[in-house]
């Protein structure tokens, strides 16, 4: 289905049986209001009250006519309202042949085809990414430009677009839409969801080349990788400690600011990092999530049942001359 035919303005002389009384009336007060306002004006020369009305109608009902009549935003063109009023009436005319996915505007699915067929027309002139569309170039492009517009009102940190900053306020509110059926456990965002989700599954796909030791999550193989190589190129101005990541820095640099941006929804105690009010909130929850596979026995920390499991891995000496006998 095609959009629309080009735009062309039609106004139809209507005859006053056919429209609202009540409509008539406003248009004849607002045209002596105009007629008022017109004759007041010195020195010019006055026009025919038929020429002031055929003008003022015609000026009047073009613009009545571009108006939405559900939310009032007005439009230049008449096919302009016409593709608005699908936001209200839900209309999708123009449907995806490959998956099934309709759009109220021709445009939108010439943008969405793009992702069946890979073709990525918006290039980065920085770095030379590309994009399929031009508004998701344009949130990309704020990473050079280090433009940072949507600030949290809790703890003050920016972000480059609004989605990261909504998912972020979650953090303040407590709210953890995202649950795990394996265990139970909530999550703020989907995508921390898909990482934990490796927990259960046990896949470690990444593995360091050097030492051999594998991580379910590449950022972390990057991180760990650093070790290795000794960088460490981020450095406090307080007390000139370095560190191999700007987060681990940040992390870091709140020591001596005192900054504690994570509250517990429980006492009010305050935090500097998400991952210590998350351990903390587990003695008001009574959550243990860390189990033994030896005995049963469950922890809130990873860290007590690591040390825990040293008790199953050192062999007991009277257990030793049984098992000699």
């Amino acid at each position: 289905m095609s959009d629309p035919e080009p735009c062309r303005m039609k106004h139809t002389e209507d005859t006053e049986e056919q429209r609202d009384p009540m409509e008539v009336k406003e248009e004849s007060e607002e045209l002596s209001e105009v007629e008022e306002k017109h004759h007041e004006k010195p020195g010019e020369k006055p026009l025919s009250r038929s020429k002031t009305k055929k003008t003022f109608l015609k000026k009047r009902r073009a613009e009545k006519s571009t108006t939405c009549t559900q939310c009032g935003k007005s439009f230049m063109y008449k096919c302009h309202l016409e593709i608005h009023m699908r936001v209200h009436t839900g209309e999708r005319p123009f449907t995806c042949d490959q998956c099934g996915k309709s759009f109220n505007q021709s445009s939108n699915l010439k943008d969405h085809t793009r992702i069946h067929t890979g073709e990525k027309r918006h290039a980065c002139d920085q770095c030379g990414k590309s994009f399929i569309q031009r508004a998701n170039l344009k949130v990309h492009m704020k990473i050079h430009t280090g433009e940072k517009p949507f600030k949290c009102d809790q703890c003050g940190k920016s972000f480059t677009n609004k989605k990261p900053l909504n998912v972020h306020m979650k953090i303040h509110t407590g709210e953890k839409p995202h649950t795990c059926d394996q265990c139970g456990k909530t999550f703020i965002g989907s995508s921390d969801l898909k990482r934990h989700l490796t927990v259960h599954t046990k896949q470690k796909p990444h593995s360091c080349s050097v030492c051999g030791k594998s991580f379910s999550r590449l950022g972390n193989l990057q991180r760990h990788q650093k070790i290795h190589t000794a960088v460490r190129e981020y450095m406090c101005f307080e007390c000139e400690k370095t560190f191999s990541t700007g987060s681990d820095l940040k992390l870091h640099e709140r020591i001596h600011t005192g900054e504690k941006p994570y509250k517990c929804s429980h006492c009010d105690t305050r935090f500097s990092q998400s991952a210590n009010l998350k351990t903390h909130e587990m003695i008001h929850t009574g959550e243990k999530p860390h189990t033994c596979d030896q005995c049963g026995k469950s922890f809130s920390i990873k860290s007590n049942l690591k040390r825990h499991m040293k008790i199953h891995a050192v062999e007991k000496p009277h257990d030793h001359s049984l098992k000699s006998r």
